[in-house]
């Protein structure tokens, strides 16, 4: 029985760990622990649908030729994340490549594939990439159920409801115990609220609505910056090794302060003041100043927005923000959690609660009168 306890215990922490690490890879925009492919251009390593190993770029150390990456591709379908192998290396950048194309990326539209630009690797033993079979098709019919559901509420930014709903949903079955207490309980006391189901509702309710808070208005903008021989009087046309400044405004549309940190995510960019403290309603502006290229042509740059809710004096949350972004954001939450479930506490107890039917027996009117006034 010990046995069947300890693997039941061992499977259930290795699913809450995958779990969490495909939603810390949607928070972060990069694969945690496992990433998926929906092409086939990496077959047969890596067939369409099939998930893999991912490997952060911080642990693996520099790139070579030979690896599979994940890197945020700037025109391979539109832009985004993509998994190809790297299949040699310039002065400009790496030359990628999915198994099963005929050419490599850089012989299309796709620059030479910069440092930056490479969130993870793919693990590899012996030659071969560690998958994980029809993943990617799983998790691809789970957002595409909840896209259908709460798309529309959303206008269409799913993914911070996404990640919001996964979390807590992971905390509620940590503390329910998987419901099986719960629903012997509820069937052998009836009326009775179990306490771990009250703050597991709690959480729900909770971590939601404050993770999509500063999940939905963070990411990266882009600006394309045009170098010519004669720039004309337009505020993103520079000469050659010019510059020009342009604002970027942080909108607070929530009726709680935000302090968001704006950083640039490319060279040739600068910002004024990282640190910005936006009111209840209010906005808040910094100044970024964009460098053009030595060469004529379009230049892109890059800044990213990471927004939390001002629980914590703006200096803490940046501090935890630069250790990492979800370690502030998970703190913004746990302090949001337990404010909340003080309250709770404070008002209902800690008890069990029993739902008590004291007017069970009475007319419609009187029960509406009652619980009105």
């Amino acid at each position: 029985m010990r046995l069947r306890t300890l693997l039941k215990g061992t499977l259930e922490a290795l699913a809450v760990v995958v779990i969490v690490s495909m939603l810390l890879g949607q928070v972060l925009g990069q694969p945690i622990l496992l990433g998926y492919v929906t092409t086939s251009s990496m077959e047969p390593t890596v067939d369409a649908g099939d998930g893999f190993v991912a490997v952060p770029t911080a642990v693996t150390g520099d790139v070579e030729k030979g690896d599979v990456v994940v890197f945020e591709a700037s025109e391979i379908q539109g832009g985004g994340l993509t998994t190809h192998r790297v299949v040699d290396r310039t002065p400009e950048g790496y030359v990628t490549k999915g198994d099963a194309n005929p050419f490599t990326d850089q012989d299309g539209d796709e620059p030479p594939v910069k440092d930056r630009q490479i969130r993870a690797e793919a693990l590899q033993v012996g030659g071969t990439v560690v998958t994980v079979p029809h993943l990617g098709t799983a998790i691809t019919t789970v957002r595409s159920a909840v896209g259908t559901v709460v798309g529309p509420i959303a206008g269409g930014s799913i993914g911070g409801v996404f990640v919001a709903v996964g979390l807590a949903l992971v905390a509620l079955a940590w503390l329910t115990d998987g419901g099986e207490r719960i629903v012997s309980r509820v069937r052998s006391r009836p009326n009775v609220f179990d306490r771990r189901l009250l703050f597991g509702l709690l959480l729900l309710v909770v971590v939601v609505p404050t993770t999509a808070a500063m999940v939905v208005p963070s990411g990266a903008t882009e600006y394309g910056l045009l170098v010519a021989e004669e720039p004309e009087d337009e505020q993103l046309v520079v000469e050659a090794g010019g510059q020009t400044s342009v604002e970027y405004v942080v909108e607070n549309d929530g009726i709680v302060p935000v302090v968001a940190v704006v950083e640039p995510n490319s060279e040739g960019v600068t910002v004024d003041e990282r640190r910005q403290y936006t009111s209840a309603r209010g906005s808040s502006t910094a100044t970024l100043t964009l460098e053009g290229g030595e060469s004529t042509g379009v230049h892109y740059r890059e800044v990213t927005e990471r927004r939390y809710l001002a629980v914590l004096p703006m200096s803490v949350l940046v501090t935890l923000h630069d250790i990492h972004p979800l370690v502030a954001m998970a703190t913004v939450d746990l302090i949001t959690a337990f404010l909340v479930g003080s309250l709770v506490v404070l008002v209902a107890g800690a008890r069990n609660q029993r739902i008590r039917s004291a007017t069970r027996d009475r007319p419609l009117a009187a029960r509406l009168r009652r619980w009105l006034f």
